[in-house]
């Protein structure tokens, strides 16, 4: 199957979508990993999209659907793949759907995760890193045993500054804005699904809407 994931930051698309490339082996596709690969490798793709981060702009979508089109072109996506929060606009979603056209291609299903607004924030905001293990915890909804381990190794939790709540707050801001008219333009592809719970019980929402409808 070819797949969009949607959702805002924090409703756990990067952790479904592994799930799905492990029960599947549709490979995962995110076009972030992309262009740091490209970084890395000093490709001249890779070269462009640098000289755009040094210089503070953003890396152009004709840039970053030319990398897109290189990754999905492998055979390894030839049964399938995971778009990883791709596209975020209605712009960028008109570009994939020319890149997949011109391929003989087209999209099977998009999943939007569904999480309330007020759990994103606490996801976000509460993200703290153990200074003495490098072990991700939240202050919210890590376990007491877990978060006096941590105390326990003499470390502290350490906040990123782009987890403060007043960065958080702008980056749902931008998503709302940016990604929802998606839901309208995927209307007839469009799968919702309860982002709420633990992962398992969200990897069991995700495979059941993808099954086929009752005399598809």
């Amino acid at each position: 199957m070819r797949i969009v994931f949607l959702g805002a930051p924090g409703a756990g698309k990067g952790t479904q979508a592994r799930r799905l490339e492990e029960q599947n082996g549709w490979p995962q596709v995110s076009t972030g990993d992309l262009l740091r690969a490209a970084v890395a490798a000093g490709t001249p793709l890779g070269l462009e999209a640098k000289a755009a981060m040094d210089a503070g702009e953003l890396v152009s979508d004709r840039l970053v659907m030319q990398l897109l089109g290189e990754r999905l072109g492998r055979d390894d996506c030839d049964g399938g793949f995971i778009l990883d929060g791709f596209p975020r606009n209605l712009s960028q979603a008109r570009l994939l759907g020319e890149l997949l056209e011109r391929s003989g291609q087209q999209l099977d299903a998009v999943l939007m995760l569904e999480v309330d607004h007020g759990v994103l924030m606490k996801r976000l905001t509460g993200r703290r890193t153990c200074s003495a293990t490098g072990k991700l915890l939240n202050i919210h909804f890590s376990s007491p045993e877990e978060l006096a381990a941590s105390r326990a190794a003499g470390g502290e939790l350490i906040q990123r500054d782009d987890d403060l709540e007043e960065t958080i707050a702008n980056r749902l801001a931008v998503y709302e804005r940016q990604t929802r008219p998606l839901l309208e333009h995927y209307s007839g592809l469009l799968r919702r699904v309860d982002g709420l719970g633990s992962p398992d019980e969200v990897s069991a929402r995700v495979s059941a809407a993808l099954e086929p409808a009752p005399g598809a």
